[in-house]
């Protein structure tokens, strides 16, 4: 019987352990991620309402940045944009947000709607599964995700909420 409940233990620790380390995990990939390190390209216009973005995102792991692309690609659409190719005449995506302060002044709306699983997700879905992964020095690595974004649906939401102005209100 002492046997039994020494294995018991012996197995049961190491799970509870690893449960606090997925959540510091977690936590990290999140901070990583709230300092908003990346790089967009816009890769073509996908079915009507929607953009194709290659999202570069950097961390000390790749699967970090993989994971973290999808809310990158998000954020850059709705505050940076991305640019074109010129060469392959793909027109860059312009940001849903004009005022820069607006992430400050909204901060309670992005804050929820960057959260794990958020509202963010309903708009973004991985399209290459093949990843691009460049070891920039031996703590940062780099990789690209191809993603596509639904941008007219997205944007209408930013419209409802009020962080973006609808398009005939300029008239």
């Amino acid at each position: 019987m002492k046997k039994l409940l020494l294995i018991a233990l012996i197995a049961i620790i190491p799970a509870i352990a690893g449960a606090g380390t997925d959540k510091r995990k977690t936590k990290k990939a999140n901070k990583e991620t709230t300092e908003w390190r990346y790089e967009l390209e816009a890769q073509a216009t996908g079915q009507q309402g929607t953009k194709v973005i290659k999202v570069w995102s950097y961390s000390k792991k790749p699967s970090v940045a993989r994971n973290q692309a999808p809310k990158n690609a998000i954020h850059g659409i709705i505050f940076k944009g991305a640019p074109g190719i010129r060469e392959q005449r793909i027109a860059p995506v312009l940001a849903l947000v004009k005022n820069p302060k607006m992430a400050e002044e909204k901060a309670d709306f992005f804050t929820a709607f960057f959260a794990d699983g958020g509202d963010f997700m309903k708009y973004v879905s991985v399209t290459d599964v093949a990843n691009d992964v460049v070891k920039l020095d031996r703590k940062t690595y780099k990789v690209g995700v191809t993603v596509t974004v639904q941008y007219d649906a997205l944007r209408k939401a930013l419209e409802q909420e009020g962080v973006v102005r609808s398009l005939g209100s300029g008239f």
